[in-house]
């Protein structure tokens, strides 16, 4: 364990990380540590029970979320958007359906495209940032993009395809999205600090985001100032822990649910890797993984359900958290 922490210790420091680093070996935690800080403005300090921004890491949470009412009858993978749509986003074809969308096989125009952006600290959201508060707001931004590809045609992975799974557990369930994911994922899986969090009033135990290694300024005009099914929840490397343990006991979905959203739908290419309804997967082996980048946040969580190897690391800096999750994975083999 030490040469482990040595290890982890020297790509921070020569990279400068901010944030919390947990390695996990079934019930043995063999690594937990903070680094850097929280708020570079008044020097405080990241804890190991800080709480960061996940980014695209909700996607998980969200898929699950959907499987959650597929088990309960209220959805099916073969529901279409436009059952629950109805006249809004007109240019979302009426074929797509729930499992095209957790699958990124919907062919539908992204409001987000992370394929064209060469920084992320370089991109501005179409509507101020406030407006952006729940996730029928988030429908002035979700309009108005045309059709990439027929469904089924192609994977592409695709941010605006989650909020609109978001908009649609919202629909069929009665109950807003970020509730849902609180009763469905959170509340069964004992992650008793996650939660969507705005921007603008964080509490003291939550980290800001940070554009660069050293610098003062935060991300908070660059994402929505709340969160939706696309991403924006902030969690803590304890539960994310506490996922892993509970996903795959089938404490959140049954395992036969799980099993089919772990099970490879798609390669991605020039990645390297496959992807599942919801997850990354390793382009061979069995592990999964959860993982976001945006402005300000950097976030890994992979889990060997072989080995019962978890490690997460979360930073809050845009680049922070890929350089010690990389030496992660040659140190631990996932």
């Amino acid at each position: 364990m030490r040469l482990l922490e040595d290890a982890i210790d020297s790509v921070a420091r020569d990279t400068g990380f901010t944030g919390v680093v947990r390695v996990d070996r079934g019930d043995a935690t063999e690594l937990v540590k903070a680094y850097g800080l929280a708020d570079r403005a008044h020097s405080i300090d990241n804890t190991i029970d800080t709480r960061f921004a996940i980014a695209s890491g909700t996607k998980g949470f969200t898929a699950l979320t959907i499987m959650s009412l597929i088990e309960e009858g209220s959805l099916a993978l073969d529901t279409t958007a436009r059952s629950l749509l109805g006249d809004d986003l007109p240019l979302i074809d009426d074929a797509v359906t729930v499992e095209h969308l957790l699958a990124h096989r919907s062919g539908i125009g992204d409001y987000l495209d992370e394929s064209a952006l060469d920084d992320k600290n370089d991109y501005v959201m179409a509507v101020p940032v406030q407006e952006l508060a729940t996730t029928e707001q988030y429908l002035a931004v979700l309009d108005g993009h045309d059709t990439v590809s027929a469904p089924e045609e192609r994977f592409a992975y695709n941010n605006g395809g989650f909020v609109v799974l978001a908009l649609i557990a919202e629909r069929a369930s009665g109950v807003p999205f970020h509730e849902l994911v609180r009763r469905r994922v959170c509340d069964p899986a004992g992650m008793t600090d996650t939660a969507f969090l705005r921007s603008d009033e964080l509490p003291g135990d939550a980290a800001l985001g940070y554009l660069t290694v050293d610098g003062p300024r935060t991300n908070i005009f660059h994402l929505p100032v709340l969160g939706s099914g696309d991403g924006g929840i902030y969690s803590t490397a304890g539960d994310l822990s506490a996922f892993w343990t509970a996903l795959f006991a089938g404490r959140i979905v049954p395992s036969d649910r799980v099993a089919e959203m772990v099970r490879p739908r798609s390669d991605w290419p020039g990645e390297s890797k496959r992807y599942g309804l919801g997850f990354h997967l390793h382009e061979t082996t069995d592990v999964v993984w959860l993982e976001g980048s945006d402005a300000g946040v950097s976030f890994c969580s992979v889990h060997d359900p072989t080995r019962s190897i978890t490690h997460t690391v979360v930073a809050n800096w845009t680049d922070g958290a890929w350089p010690v999750s990389i030496r992660l994975d040659e140190l631990l083999g996932t």
